[in-house]
């Protein structure tokens, strides 16, 4: 291991803290195509928040990492690391573009005896079935003569400062005994947590696919209970809360299901499923509970405001948070856009503030104007206001102070304090 030389293809939210880590002990390229995303990590500052600003400094200062767009700097690797996106199209079909073009790069540059892993969450079979292909066929090497691969899921969690990447156990795998060897090896030399080597590469793909899938199904669950509590007029949180008091019962939330991986990845395993004759109901059931969420929260808001005598035609509305999670910059997939969407039906009047979401990437992909600052809320001006996120920033907020004196508040994280809101998930 001590030759490995390593490049990771993919800069995001998993290649880059995985580059970083893995320059702690071998050397390190991260490749992407965004120009603006290179020059600003090579002048120290991960936009995604990531990787602290300390870490990769330190890694570019005193372990040699860099970042490139050229290609020709990363010829002299020989585990390639492949971590690009796996989205779903508008109809929810499995897009397989970036990881064929990603393909196609370590196509142009592995050499003979060289190792690609890929971390992208795909259903079983892609590595094998569409990848590797497209590397033999750009690169003219033979798989598992020429050249060797392995897959190794990503597990990132956006905004988990305790969850970080070196903590993580990962699953790895490789094309043979030899290689899945090799590539447990360097995975384990910098995890601190050690790694689970699956049998084969199939295998690591659907350990994959189930963790998020399984997590969308009990959340949907949840979503499904709160709809059912909320009609009856209990509230599921004091369910939950007396259902966790048996030592074996799940605790999980309602919740709106969005971001990268639990909305997306199901959808892979559900297509993939069809085609062997099956029709996965369960995951597709949740995947539609779970979509229809925002719009649940929309309307539960405007059922709140009609009880109170509150005209929700133009009303002003206030939407605390955009981003699909507390306390990250991550927009991907947010279900945020769907109780903005839902109340636009009604009102123009609608605000949305959230601190840690960039405002000119959130107009870019959803066509929505946020504000970032909080001096730009008025008191006493809105006739709703819906925590859409729980970012810290707002468990601190004085929300009773922006609403009007009749006004609604509707907590969908179930964090506010029980005397102030009218409602929640």
């Amino acid at each position: 291991m001590k030759d490995t030389r390593i490049c990771v293809v993919g800069l995001g939210y998993v290649g880059l803290p995985l580059a970083r880590l893995f320059s702690t002990k071998y050397p390190t390229i991260g490749f992407d195509l965004n120009q603006n995303r290179v020059n600003n990590l090579m002048q120290g500052h991960d936009a995604t928040l990531e990787v602290d600003d300390q870490l990769l400094q330190d890694a570019i200062h005193n372990h040699g990492f860099r970042c490139t767009t050229d290609l020709n700097e990363v010829r002299e690797c020989n585990f390639y690391v492949v971590a690009v996106p796996t989205p779903v199209d508008v109809n929810n079909r499995p897009d397989l573009t970036p990881l064929v073009k990603a393909s196609e790069t370590v196509g142009k540059v592995i050499s003979k005896g060289d190792v690609v892993v890929y971390e992208s969450t795909v259903y079983p079979g892609v590595t094998e079935e569409e990848c590797l292909p497209v590397v033999e066929r750009v690169s003219g090497l033979k798989f598992n003569v020429d050249f060797f691969a392995g897959y190794s899921p990503e597990r990132i969690n956006p905004g988990d400062k305790l969850h970080t990447v070196e903590k993580i156990k990962k699953v790895t795998s490789g094309s043979t005994p030899e290689i899945a060897d090799y590539v447990d090896a360097v995975y384990n030399s910098v995890l601190v947590n050690g790694t689970h080597k699956a049998p084969s590469i199939r295998v690591a793909e659907a350990s994959k696919i189930i963790e998020n899938s399984q997590r969308d199904v009990n959340i949907a669950f949840m979503n499904e209970l709160a709809k059912i509590f909320n009609a009856m007029g209990i509230d599921t949180h004091d369910v939950i809360e007396a259902a966790s008091s048996k030592w074996n019962f799940i605790k999980l939330s309602p919740g709106l299901v969005g971001g990268h991986c639990i909305s997306v990845d199901p959808y892979y395993l559900i297509e993939k499923a069809q085609v062997y004759g099956v029709l996965p109901r369960i995951m597709r059931a949740a995947r539609r509970l779970n979509d229809g969420m925002g719009a649940y929260v929309a309307n539960q808001t405007i059922k709140c405001m009609n009880k109170k005598g509150v005209l929700v035609k133009d009303a002003n509305i206030l939407i605390l948070g955009i981003t699909f999670k507390e306390n990250c910059p991550d927009i991907r997939n947010t279900k945020v856009v769907d109780i903005y969407n839902t109340l636009k039906e009604y009102t123009p009047n609608i605000t949305v503030y959230d601190p840690w979401a960039n405002p000119d990437k959130v107009t870019a992909e959803y066509g929505i104007s946020i504000t970032s600052s909080l001096s730009s809320l008025t008191p006493h001006r809105y006739d709703a206001v819906i925590l859409a996120v729980s970012h810290d920033a707002f468990k601190t907020l004085d929300i009773q102070n922006l609403v009007k004196e009749n006004g609604v508040i509707y907590d969908v994280k179930g964090v506010l304090p029980r005397d102030i809101i009218d409602s929640r998930l």
